[in-house]
């Protein structure tokens, strides 16, 4: 069975993400750094388990919330310029 496009592109953004994360100052590495990570393990995980669930809508929506979190946590990154925006 073929991936679905959303759960190959999760699994690329974990691996660009986890390096320029492991390279935050020590202060935001351990806070939001962490979560960060954990968010995006999370939302992998949810993607690859609804790919099989039956109802597919109701566990993509709370997805869409989680991201939603991942992205206001990225945009903090950037405002702290720990992060460029053109990354």
């Amino acid at each position: 069975m073929q991936d679905l496009p959303i759960i190959q592109k999760t699994y690329d953004l974990i691996l660009w993400y986890i390096p320029i994360l492991n390279r935050l100052p020590r202060d935001h590495k351990f806070m939001l750094g962490d979560r960060i990570v954990a968010s995006l393990y999370d939302l992998l995980e949810g993607f690859v388990l609804s790919r099989f669930a039956e109802k597919k809508l109701a566990r993509l929506q709370a997805l869409n919330g989680r991201l939603d979190v991942l992205r206001y946590q990225t945009r903090l990154l950037m405002n702290f310029d720990l992060i460029s925006p053109s990354r």
